[in-house]
C-alpha cells in the first residue's frame, strides 16, 4: 500500500477563459485561475503556504504570492518535462508537501500566453538561434523542428506494426471535438467535427493532419491540495489522491520513434506503480483522462497504461467506445487540449475533478474513479483519483 494513498485531496478548482488572444500577461492569469481555485476550495490566499508549478511557467512563485496577498510561502517547487511532468509532477509535489507537513494547503497551476505570445515551433519554423546543441544538433540539419514531425515518425511507426489508420487517430479527434461541443467554456464549442472532416484537414506532417493536433491557448488553470483530514471540512466532497507517480527510463533517450518493439515504456511503469498504490485495476475506473497533445499518442497511451495490449488500440477507440453517454470508458470529457483549451494538461485534472463531484457537463454516472495521464513518449507522470460521494 502506498504512504500518499487517499492521505491528501484536491479541493479546489479554478480557470480562466481559454482564448487564442487573452489581452492580459501570464501573471495576471495565473491570479486569476489561482483566485478561482482557492476560492472554489471555501479558502482564502492566507490559508495557502506552498506552490507548484512546470519549470517552463515564466510565474514566479513570489510575485504571485505577493499579488494574491499570500502571507507566507513555506513550500514552492518546479517539475520538469512540460506536459509529461507536470499535469500530474505538481500535484504529486504538492502532495508529498502536505503529506509531510511541509505546507498545508498547496496550489499547482498553469499559466500561459501560448497563442498570443510564445506559441510552439510549427511545420518547417527552424529555430533563429545559431546551431543547434545536444539531441537538435541531430535533428534540426534534416529538417526536424516541431513536435508534430517527431510524433509523425512515431505515428508511421505504429501503423506499420499493427495497421493502425489515419481514421483510428480520428476517432480520438472526434471524440474530444463531441465532448467540447457539449462544454461552454471550450474553445471549440459550437464548431462540430466528423471523421470526415478529420480526414480532409490539411496535412501538418504525414500521417498528422490539422484535426490530430492539440490547441494553441491563451489562459490559466489551478488547483489546491491538502491533507484528506483537512479536506473533510472544506466547501466540496474532497477528491482523494489514491494513488500517483512518475516514469521514465532509458527508452525516453530515444526522441524521435518510440520504441514500439519494447514491452517497457514511461507509462508502463507508472501504470504498475500507480494500480497498485491505489489499489484497484484498470476495470474500476470510470472516466479516462489521457494527454491528448497528438491523437497518435493518446492511442498509444491508452496501450501503453494497460488499458488495451499494444497493438489493439485501434480497436479500443473505435465505435464510440471513448464518447459520452454511451461509451463505457468516456475520455476527456470536456473536450481535452485537442477541443477544450492547450493547459499543457491541466484542464483534464480540473475536468476529474469535476467528474468525482458529480457536477460535469458529460457526467458519467456514479464516476468514483478518474485515472488522469500527462503527455506520452517523454519523462511523464500519471495519477488515479477517487471521488468521495
Amino acid at each position: 500500500m502506498s504512504l500518499l494513498r487517499d492521505k491528501t485531496a484536491i479541493v479546489g478548482i479554478g480557470h480562466t477563459e481559454y482564448s487564442r488572444d487573452s489581452g492580459r500577461s501570464e501573471l495576471t492569469l495565473a491570479c486569476e485561475a489561482i483566485g478561482a481555485a482557492i476560492a472554489d476550495a471555501g479558502l482564502t490566499p492566507a490559508d495557502i503556504d506552498g506552490i507548484t508549478k512546470y519549470t517552463m511557467d515564466n510565474n514566479d512563485p513570489i510575485d504571485i504570492a505577493r499579488n494574491l496577498g499570500i502571507p507566507e510561502l513555506r513550500f514552492a517547487g518546479e517539475v520538469n518535462y512540460g506536459g509529461g511532468g507536470g499535469p500530474v509532477g505538481t500535484i504529486l509535489m504538492a502532495a508529498m508537501a502536505v503529506a509531510t507537513g511541509q505546507a498545508k494547503a498547496v496550489v499547482a497551476f498553469r499559466a500561459m500566453n501560448e497563442r498570443s505570445g510564445r506559441g510552439t515551433p510549427r511545420f518547417g519554423q527552424a529555430s533563429a538561434a545559431e546551431g543547434a546543441s545536444g539531441l537538435h544538433s541531430y535533428q534540426a540539419p534534416y529538417g526536424l523542428f516541431s513536435p508534430a514531425q517527431m510524433v509523425a515518425l512515431a505515428a508511421r511507426r505504429h501503423m506499420h506494426l499493427y495497421g493502425t489508420e489515419s481514421r483510428h487517430f480520428g476517432e480520438i479527434a472526434v471524440t474530444c471535438r463531441h465532448h467540447a461541443n457539449l462544454n461552454p467554456n471550450a474553445m471549440m464549442y459550437g464548431r462540430p467535427m466528423t471523421i470526415d472532416d478529420h480526414q480532409n484537414s490539411r496535412m501538418i506532417a504525414s500521417p498528422l493532419h490539422l484535426l490530430d493536433c492539440c490547441l494553441e491557448t491563451d489562459g490559466g488553470a489551478a488547483l489546491v491540495i491538502t491533507t484528506a483530514d483537512r479536506a473533510r471540512d472544506l466547501k466540496h466532497p474532497p477528491t482523494y489522491i489514491s494513488g500517483i507517480g512518475f516514469g521514465a527510463g532509458h527508452w525516453n533517450h530515444r526522441s524521435i520513434v518510440k520504441d514500439m518493439d519494447s514491452v517497457h515504456s514511461e507509462s508502463t511503469v507508472i501504470a504498475k506503480h500507480v494500480f497498485r498504490d491505489a489499489g484497484i485495476t484498470h476495470q474500476d475506473i470510470d472516466v479516462l483522462f489521457i494527454y491528448d497533445h497528438f491523437t497518435p499518442l493518446v492511442l498509444m497511451a491508452i496501450e501503453d497504461y494497460g488499458f488495451c495490449k499494444r497493438g489493439e488500440g485501434k480497436d479500443f477507440v473505435s465505435n464510440g467506445r471513448l464518447r459520452w453517454p454511451d461509451g463505457e470508458l468516456p475520455m476527456n470529457t470536456s473536450g481535452g487540449n485537442l477541443s477544450e483549451g492547450y493547459m499543457h494538461g491541466m484542464q483534464n485534472t480540473i475536468e476529474a475533478v469535476r467528474q468525482l463531484r458529480g457536477v460535469a457537463r458529460c457526467q458519467v454516472k456514479n464516476a468514483r474513479h478518474a485515472f488522469v495521464s500527462a503527455g506520452n513518449a517523454v519523462p511523464t507522470s500519471a495519477m488515479i483519483l477517487r471521488g468521495s460521494l
